[in-house]
């Protein structure tokens, strides 16, 4: 909700997820594989991920700061909050569970990513219109930006059960 306010905020921060997304979901593949299974320590699973997701995010963190400090500065306090993004947690441990190989894995997180850096996207373009609109002054501000995540959420509910 917060870095959504203008389009190429939510841009950045849809790079930033989406990599992070990217990254988590094909090493929890290969952690879940070749370390927790073969050790019987899959109840370490979540820790685990947790460490990886957080030490993805720092190391994003630092890159960022050097490469583009005003995309980093712009994000702020957001960058950091990635880490408790529990979508990307979900991918982490959907990873282990669905896919059946490495690029299965792979490919399952570079297509959340898009799926949620559209999302993202969109939802930042749909505040930026409700700027302009004139909305009754109750609904103004973040019951409006809530709606407006609502009535997305029940639109791409639409899309489910089309595959076959």
């Amino acid at each position: 909700m917060g870095v959504s306010q203008q389009p190429r905020y939510a841009i950045g921060m849809a790079l930033a997820t989406s990599l992070v997304l990217s990254l988590t979901s094909g090493i929890a593949y290969l952690l879940n594989t070749y370390l927790l299974v073969p050790l019987h320590i899959e109840f370490l699973r979540l820790i685990l991920f947790i460490l990886i997701i957080a030490t993805l995010v720092q190391l994003l963190d630092t890159i960022m700061q050097t490469v583009s400090p005003l995309l980093h500065q712009i994000l702020g306090i957001f960058l950091p909050l990635i880490t408790t993004n529990c979508a990307v947690l979900g991918v982490a441990l959907l990873s282990t569970i669905t896919p059946t190989s490495f690029f299965a894995a792979l490919w399952f997180g570079i297509g959340t990513a898009l799926g949620f850096s559209a999302v993202l996207v969109l939802f930042s373009h749909l505040r930026e219109c409700l700027t302009t609109r004139d909305i009754p002054r109750a609904f103004q501000g973040t019951p409006i930006a809530l709606i407006t995540a609502g009535l997305m959420a029940l639109a791409f509910m639409g899309f489910i059960g089309l595959e076959k």
